[in-house]
C-alpha cells in the first residue's frame, strides 16, 4: 500500500495483476496459486482423448455451458469434405471427439457447422472469449484471444481434465512485461512484421516466464483482427501469454455477438472491462520499446521464427550452419529474389476476413507465377462465406490460388495434406520449424500481402513495390 494525502492506496497494478488477482481462487506454497477458469476450449486431436479420460475417472464436466469443442486441426479443408481425412486414423479423432462430447453435454462446432473455424477464429466470432476472462485450450496459439483483454493461454490434455472438472488449474505465476510498439507503422507494414520484428531482434526466448502485454500508440492503432494476429505468435516469443488493454474498439467488435452479455448485463460488462488497464505507475518486470515506425516486411529465413531480417536484409553472417543446410541458404544471401515454389494464405494467424480482403485487392487483376503453387484457407466457415459474399473467393481463384473450406491445413504437417517434399514456402503461419509444413518443406513465414506479392513474382518480394 502506498500513502497519499493521508489516505492508504492501493499500489498501482498492471493489467496482467488484475487479470490474475482476480482469478486466484487460494494461494498455494511458493508462487503458485490456484486460479479460477473461465473458458475451456478443445479440439479434435486431443479433444476426445481428455474427455473419455476425465469420465474414465468418473468425473463430469463442472459446467457444460462454459466448455466448447472443434473440429479444426485435422479436419479435411478440401471442397466437399466430409469426417473423412488424408491423416491417417483421423477421422476416428472427429468422430470419437463427437461422441464425447455430446456424452458431456458441451457445445460442439462440428465438420460442416456453419460455426466451424478454427478455435482462435470462432472464439472472438461468437464472443466466447471476453475482457477479462481466462480461456484455455489444448494449443500453444490460444493466446491470439488476449487481443480482448483476457488472459488465454495453452495448456495439455491433463490441464483440461483438471479445468473441466474443478473449473481451475493450479499456476505458478509469471513475471509481467511490457512491449511497447510507439510511433506508427510505415505503408505495407502489418501485425506480422511487428511482431516477427520482436522476435527477430530479442531472441525466441525473450519472453520466457512473462506475461507480456502489448501497448504503445501503434498497438492502439490496430483493428481487433490485427491485434489477434500480433497476441498469436506471443507463444513463439515464449511467452505464457500475449494480451491487449481492451478499448471502445473492443466493446464494439464484441457488441450483440452471440456469447456476450445482453441489455443492462452489458452496459455493466463494459463499464467494468474499461477497468481493464495498466496503471500509469505500475511497474513491470521487464519492458521493451520499438519504434514502429522503423518496423518493415519481414520474413523468416531459418528455422525459427527468431531468424527473420527485413526483406531488404539478407542471411546474417552470424547464422548456424544447421537452419541454413536445411533452408538450402548461404550466409549473407539476399531473402529477396529467392524462387518459391508453393505460397500458403491461412492458419490462426492470418485467416481472418480483413487479412483475405488487403491479400485479394492486391491479386485483383493479376495472375500468381506459373510454376507456383498457391491455397488460401479461410480462418472459420463464417470467414468463408463473408468473403465469398464479396467476391474474395473470385479474386484468388482468377489469380490461381486454390480456395478451400476452412481448418488448420497445411499450417502443419500431422501425416495428412502437405507441400511436396523439398518444396520452398511463403506462408502466412506462424512456425517454420523442419518439415512443419510437411518432409522437407522450407518454410519463410510472412504477412499475407508479402505472400501475395511473392506468390506473384514467383520469388519472394517486397509488397511495397505493388503498393
Amino acid at each position: 500500500m502506498t500513502r497519499k494525502w493521508g489516505l492508504f492506496l492501493p499500489e498501482p497494478s498492471t493489467l496482467f495483476d488484475k487479470l490474475w488477482d482476480s482469478h486466484v481462487v487460494a494461494a498455494l506454497p511458493g508462487n503458485r496459486a490456484l486460479v479460477a477458469i473461465d473458458r475451456v476450449f478443445l479440439h479434435e486431436r486431443t479433444g476426445a482423448s481428455a474427455l473419455n479420460s476425465l469420465a474414465e475417472a468418473g468425473r463430469a464436466v463442472v459446467d457444460p455451458a462454459r466448455v466448447f469443442a472443434v473440429t479444426d486441426h485435422i479436419v479435411d479443408t478440401r471442397p466437399g469434405r466430409t469426417d473423412q481425412t488424408l491423416m491417417p486414423g483421423g477421422q476416428a479423432f472427429i468422430t470419437e471427439t463427437r461422441a464425447a462430447a455430446k456424452a458431456a453435454g458441451i457445445t460442439l462446432f462440428d465438420v460442416n457447422d456453419s460455426d466451424q473455424g478454427i478455435v482462435h477464429v470462432i472464439s472472438p466470432e461468437l464472443g466466447i472469449v471476453l475482457p477479462g476472462c481466462t480461456l484455455v485450450a489444448p494449443d500453444s496459439h490460444t493466446c491470439t484471444q488476449g487481443a480482448f483483454g483476457a488472459l488465454a493461454w495453452g495448456i495439455g490434455s491433463s490441464e483440461a481434465e483438471h479445468a473441466m472438472a474443478t473449473g481451475t488449474l493450479r499456476l505458478n505465476k509469471p513475471k509481467s512485461m511490457r512491449v511497447c510498439f510507439a510511433g506508427s507503422l510505415p505503408k505495407g507494414v502489418t501485425p506480422k512484421d511487428m511482431i516477427m520484428t520482436l522476435i527477430a531482434s530479442h531472441g525466441a526466448a525473450g519472453g520466457k516466464g512473462h506475461a507480456l502485454e502489448f501497448a504503445g500508440d501503434a498497438v492502439r492503432a490496430l483493428d481487433m483482427e490485427g491485434r489477434m494476429t500480433l497476441c498469436n505468435m506471443a507463444t513463439e516469443f515464449s511467452a505464457m501469454s500475449g494480451f491487449i488493454a481492451p478499448d471502445r474498439k473492443t466493446f464494439k467488435y464484441l457488441t450483440g455477438r452471440r456469447y456476450v452479455p445482453k441489455g443492462a448485463e452489458w452496459d455493466q460488462a463494459v463499464e467494468s472491462w474499461e477497468k481493464l488497464i495498466s496503471d500509469v505507475d505500475a511497474t513491470f518486470d521487464a519492458e521493451i520499446k520499438i519504434d514502429a515506425s522503423a518496423v518493415t516486411p519481414t520474413v523468416s529465413w531459418g528455422t525459427s521464427p527468431e531468424h527473420s531480417v527485413g526483406i531488404g536484409g539478407t542471411v546474417p553472417e552470424t547464422a548456424d550452419e544447421r537452419p541454413l543446410e536445411y533452408m538450402a541458404l548461404q550466409k549473407g544471401q539476399s531473402l529477396k529474389g529467392t524462387p518459391i515454389d508453393a505460397a500458403f494464405i491461412g492458419s490462426c494467424t492470418n485467416s481472418r476476413l480483413s487479412d483475405l480482403r488487403r491479400a485479394s485487392a492486391l491479386l485483383k487483376g493479376k495472375k500468381i507465377a506459373d510454376h507456383v503453387q498457391a491455397i488460401c484457407v479461410p480462418g472459420s466457415s463464417r470467414v468463408k462465406r463473408e468473403a465469398e459474399a464479396e467476391g474474395i473467393d473470385a479474386i484468388f481463384r482468377d489469380a490461381g490460388f486454390e480456395w478451400r473450406e476452412s481448418g488448420c491445413s497445411m499450417c502443419f504437417y500431422a501425416g495428412g495434406e502437405s507441400f511436396q517434399s523439398g518444396a520452398r514456402v511463403i506462408s502466412t503461419t506462424n512456425r517454420n520449424f523442419e518439415s512443419r509444413q510437411g518432409p522437407g518443406v522450407k518454410t519463410h513465414i510472412a504477412s499475407p500481402e508479402t505472400v501475395v506479392a511473392s506468390a506473384l513474382a514467383g520469388a519472394i518480394a517486397d509488397v511495397r513495390e505493388l503498393l
